[in-house]
């Protein structure tokens, strides 16, 4: 991977970091208002869905070495 994908790949990760940050707020503050709960389980099959995403690309950033 180049430095240039290395560094876009890199600023994905980041971004999609502070929108889960972004929507585990907004969940602690739905629930917090007392807002409906199947709205608040859509939130947080989407915040899942980020966390998902996250992983991957940390599979891509991290090398897999075999010791």
């Amino acid at each position: 991977m180049s430095e240039q994908e290395q560094a876009e790949v890199r600023l994905e990760f980041a971004r999609l970091k502070q929108e889960h940050a972004d929507f585990d707020a907004a969940i602690n503050a739905m629930i917090a208002v007392g807002c409906d709960p199947l709205q608040i389980q859509r939130m947080k099959k989407k915040k899942l869905i980020l966390k998902d995403r996250i992983s991957q690309i940390e599979d891509r950033i991290i090398p897999d070495i075999i010791a």
